[in-house]
């Protein structure tokens, strides 16, 4: 089925009663969908006091047509980001523009013209109890005066899409939470918007669910060209749907590229312990990690493969240089950006030549690799 063009549908705003919902800026392929400009935001500014830093100086763009995804610890300032792009918070200084033009410069009116053009999704739906599904994806082009013709053209559709076309009469209480989110995505998709963004949408789901949620999106954003800006704490939901990525630390940018690159070859300690999170070691072993090595004990090393390392044989050669000592942890194949990569945590003795014979095979071979900690 194809995605419905919800503008095509949509009713000249003589009939609407309102004025017609403008593009943004003139649009460029080349220009990013969003971008962050030295942006700062504190709150609790008062009698001087400086209060609390919540973003401190970023500088990040959001390319046109991508999946970008910002992740980060609780806390980290993400949900702050996301709503400076809607206009929900203002930057304290620095600048946040949206297709060209500039937020924190908009009047009310353009505010509410920069809303029906951003749809958002949310980690607890924001649903209408009191209204059915139907009825929730309506809501915001009753809000903007479209007569209720268009709106059924409109909606019964969108309701199709997301897999929900027997459930237009279905109230929040009768749903799923996974259908619960395709009713929030549906609505976020019924004014056309040309930017969509997910404010942890899948953490309140199940794996099943979340598969599904994410391949929905893949699919809008393939169908429609739609830009998607989601932030997760999750590094599995970035890895399974974004095209890029930015790690966010207190209040800073650290980290920012493809994703692949990002999770092939991580620089900011933040990072590699969000990656860490997703290795699936065993809770015992994860806790048991020190930052530096004691005498007798043991590293642990996750080995990357991709590009020319993918398909050689290098995890035997490994063994070989060091001997029976290699002991696999955990690993996998898998495929990110539509790249081959694969991962393994092994684990030897920390001594010193031992390491020392591991490194220059490291270095021979060109393998990637990262030390994950020491254990006893």
């Amino acid at each position: 089925m194809t995605i419905p063009n919800a503008a095509a549908n949509a009713a000249p705003p003589e009939e609407a009663g309102q004025a017609p919902i403008r593009p943004l800026a003139a649009s460029t392929a080349a220009a990013p969908m969003v971008a962050f400009e030295a942006v700062t935001k504190r709150f609790g500014e008062a009698g001087g006091k400086p209060g609390f830093t919540a973003l401190d100086g970023i500088d990040f763009t959001v390319a046109r047509g991508a999946i970008t995804g910002i992740i980060g610890r609780s806390g980290a300032g993400k949900s702050t980001l996301i709503r400076l792009v809607n206009g929900l918070e203002k930057a304290s200084s620095g600048r946040v523009t949206v297709d060209g033009v500039e937020v924190g410069g908009l009047s009310e009116h353009g505010l509410r013209d920069l809303r029906r053009q951003v749809g958002m999704i949310f980690q607890h739906f924001n649903l209408l109890t009191s209204r059915t599904a139907f009825d929730n994806v309506a809501l915001p082009l009753e809000i903007a005066g479209v007569d209720k013709k268009t709106i059924r053209d409109k909606v019964t559709p969108l309701l199709d899409l997301v897999g929900l076309g027997d459930k237009a009469g279905r109230y929040p209480s009768e749903l799923s939470g996974g259908q619960k989110q395709r009713v929030g995505i549906a609505r976020a998709l019924a004014t056309s918007p040309k930017l969509l963004l997910s404010d942890e949408a899948t953490s309140a789901l199940d794996p099943e669910t979340t598969q599904s949620i994410l391949e929905l999106l893949k699919r809008i954003n393939a169908e429609l060209g739609l830009t998607v800006l989601l932030i997760t704490h999750e590094m599995e939901v970035v890895k399974e749907i974004a095209t890029d990525v930015a790690v966010i630390d207190r209040g800073r940018i650290v980290e920012a590229g493809s994703t692949f690159d990002v999770y092939a070859s991580p620089k900011h300690e933040t990072t590699r312990t969000l990656l860490a999170t997703a290795l699936k070691l065993p809770e015992w072993l994860r806790n048991g990690l020190k930052a530096q090595p004691s005498v007798g004990d043991r590293v642990l090393v996750r080995l990357v493969f991709f590009g020319e390392t993918a398909f050689k044989p290098l995890t035997g050669r490994l063994v070989s240089e060091l001997g029976s000592d290699v002991n696999i942890l955990a690993g996998g194949i898998e495929e990110i950006g539509g790249k081959p990569f694969g991962s393994l945590v092994v684990s030897y003795s920390a001594a010193p030549d031992v390491v020392e014979r591991a490194n220059r095979f490291y270095a021979e071979t060109g393998l990637s690799t990262e030390v994950l900690g020491y254990v006893a």
